[in-house]
């Protein structure tokens, strides 16, 4: 008897190997992949109005948010971006359907022009033809549209900026422009005078400290001071 037991449990049929879960295999897959890492973008797209301006899709994500870390880095100096100045001061608004600011665009205000669209002619072509209007990025990160006749190339005795929304720019970024002999007083300055602030309700003090470091920051990217990559990018 004991002998056929040991016979019977013998000559049971080995267990297969469980194949390995398809999941498991899907999440290799994944991992192998490369992650693709934003940049900014460094050389212009050729395009019609003969300006250098970057890739339109990137553009499109630009101007459907708000980057005032991208705006220090894209207006530095020797960047290659074609700069517009304004005609005329008008309200700030966007085509893109990205955030306008409340502040209005002024007369000498510095934009890049980043994005051209050809004017409707009704299907006729004119050559040399110019107009059409533009999408221009601001100093503060925003995007707005102007027409043809209200923008120009040409440079002003002064150019105008609107202002730099200290807050909203990335940590590192405010750490780099602090250590600046220039920049850094006028950042304890501003502290001073706006705390407790809050956008919209700002004291004469509060208002006018907000306007000097504007205007320190941008002369510092302007003469060539560097901030670091922005983190967040379109």
């Amino acid at each position: 008897m004991i002998g056929l037991f040991v016979l019977g449990c013998g000559s049971s049929a080995p267990v297969p190997a469980q194949s390995k879960p398809v999941a498991l295999e899907k999440e290799k897959s994944a991992a192998a992949e490369p992650v693709v890492e934003k940049e900014l973008p460094a050389e212009c797209t050729p395009n019609a109005a003969g300006l250098c301006m970057p890739p339109e899709d990137w553009v499109k994500r630009l101007c459907g948010g708000t980057y005032p870390d991208v705006a220090l880095a894209m207006f530095g100096k020797g960047t290659p971006w074609t700069r517009g100045y304004l005609r005329r001061t008008m309200d700030a608004w966007s085509a893109s359907g990205g955030a306008s600011s409340n502040e209005k665009v002024v007369f000498d205000e510095e934009v890049l022009l980043v994005m051209h669209r050809a004017p409707d002619m009704g299907g006729m072509q004119v050559s040399g033809g110019g107009g059409g209007s533009y999408e221009a990025f601001r100093w503060n990160g925003t995007c707005v549209s102007l027409t043809a006749e209200e923008v120009t190339t040409r440079l002003p005795p002064k150019a105008k900026h609107p202002r730099i929304p200290w807050k909203n720019l990335e940590l590192k970024t405010r750490e780099a422009l602090s250590a600046d002999e220039k920049v850094g007083p006028l950042v304890a300055e501003q502290r001073k005078e706006c705390k407790g602030s809050t956008f919209g309700e700002v004291s004469g003090k509060c208002a006018k400290a907000d306007e000097k470091l504007s205007g320190v920051i941008v002369n510092y990217i302007r003469s060539g001071g560097v901030v670091p990559k922005p983190e967040t990018l379109p």
